[in-house]
């Protein structure tokens, strides 16, 4: 009998790449299905960007990219998108100013519709014959614009809950009365246990076959350290006990940077999180709800995971380790087809190591900062990823709102140490010298 995974590839073959269009093209448009004219113009932060601004630019990716070179008869719909629409790409025109993004009220969101349809029947006619099968260099394009357009749709729901979260309604973003599936938690958070690693060279970064953004190659040798990485994700249990012990106000347990960050802007919890008498609850798509304490953590920013991670003895992974331990774990988790738009808790005890993929994306210590052998790819493309190798970090393993298809052992997300309205959660790890540890379950620490 052929292999289970041969048969599986016989039954569910790969789809071509006007299906693959299709597919993810109506995701995005499902994403942005529950939300009315008004929600999708608004911007609540220059970090973030509106909803139909995101319908928009992922259309405009296609129009610049694919059709503008690729499609000699090609006419645009509006001449003015060209600039609306271009995020960053000085290459191809002057942007229009991110942060007021929020100011476009033209066009409507039915028009941005309209510049949705009118692309999709273009790059239809392109791919009609099955040209992206015969023109590698056309496939690859549009697979680049899929992607691109796969990290815009967990934009649209980080942005948009964001937003939601300045509205004194608190709305969700879902119809009143839906079900998340599978909301039942664990009895107890499994203990906090680590994996061991003996360290030596190990080989990190993509070489194929697949698709990769080209920050994750070339393929190289990294001298790793013996290390241990925890067995979970920090959950908000324990996450409570750090508060509780003072973890906001001891400046020693923080990066300079980092507690001048919490102390001019508030932190104290959190994003999200708001006290209810002697409790706490949390924003979530569906509307504030009590904090479950087996859930990983989640919007929290590389300086409040690292100063986690010195109160418990501990220390954020680098992505080098983390993407040794990936490698041989299951791509499978929480992704945004679950439905739950939200962290899960973990249900597996031992030694293993859960919840790599999915869930929330995993803070590390790492600069995002070029592989040896890194070269920026010529062309407008690549303003990509490159140009932003400065003052961020590296962020691995997708979360509840990540396109399953789109997680990738050798991702490398990126942004700057304070951002936390990305779905940003904490694994910690140990160097293997030392002998102590993170947190037990019931949120002491302890020795490991």
């Amino acid at each position: 009998m052929a292999p289970e995974s041969e048969r599986f590839a016989r039954t569910h073959p790969e789809p071509t790449t006007p299906e693959r269009y299709r597919a993810v093209r109506a995701a995005t448009e499902a994403l942005a299905a529950p939300l009315g004219p008004e929600d999708a113009a608004l911007q609540s932060m220059p970090d973030a960007s509106p909803a139909k601004w995101h319908l928009a630019h992922t259309t405009w990716f296609f129009e610049t990219f694919v059709l503008r070179p690729h499609a000699p008869g090609y006419r645009a719909l509006d001449p003015a998108y060209e600039q609306l629409f271009n995020s960053y790409y000085q290459a191809v025109g002057s942007p229009y100013p991110r942060s007021r993004r929020g100011l476009l009220s033209r066009p409507s969101l039915a028009g941005v519709q309209a510049y949705r349809r009118h692309v999709d029947a273009s790059i239809s006619d392109l791919l009609a014959d099955g040209l992206a099968a015969r023109d590698p260099a056309l496939s690859a394009r549009v697979e680049l614009g899929l992607q691109h357009e796969q990290q815009h749709q967990e934009l649209i729901l980080t942005d948009v809950k964001h937003l939601f979260a300045q509205s004194p309604l608190r709305p969700a973003y879902r119809a009143a009365g839906f079900a998340p599936p599978a909301l039942e938690h664990a009895s107890g958070t499994p203990g906090l246990s680590y994996r061991a690693h003996p360290g030596g060279i190990a080989r990190i970064g993509h070489d194929g076959p697949g698709f990769a953004f080209d920050n994750e190659a070339p393929r190289h040798r990294r001298l790793l350290e013996p290390f241990r990485l925890a067995s979970r994700l920090v959950t908000n249990g324990e996450w409570l006990a750090f508060m509780a012990d003072g973890g906001y106000a001891r400046p020693e347990l923080w990066l300079a940077d980092g507690f001048d960050a919490a102390q001019a802007h508030g932190w104290h919890a959190p994003l999200y999180w708001e006290r209810d008498g002697a409790g706490w609850l949390h924003f979530t798509f569906d509307g504030r709800a009590p904090l479950v304490l087996d859930e990983p953590v989640c919007h929290v920013s590389a300086y409040e995971a690292d100063a986690y991670a010195r109160w418990a003895g501990a220390r954020l992974p680098g992505e080098d380790e983390w993407e040794v331990v990936a490698a041989g774990a299951p791509s499978a988790g929480n992704f945004v087809e679950s439905g739950r738009l939200r962290p899960e808790a973990a249900t597996q005890d031992g030694d293993t190591v859960v919840q790599l993929f999915g869930d929330v994306w995993e803070w590390t210590r790492s600069a995002y900062a070029p592989y040896p052998g890194y070269r920026i790819p010529p062309g407008a493309l690549g303003e990509y990823n490159g140009k932003f190798m400065s003052g961020q970090l590296v962020l691995r393993g997708g979360s509840c709102l990540t396109p399953g298809s789109h997680a990738r052992p050798t991702y490398r997300n990126f942004f700057p140490p304070g951002a936390r309205w990305q779905m940003t959660g904490v694994r910690i790890a140990l160097d293997a010298v030392d002998g102590t540890a993170g947190m037990d379950a019931a949120g002491t620490r302890g020795a490991r």
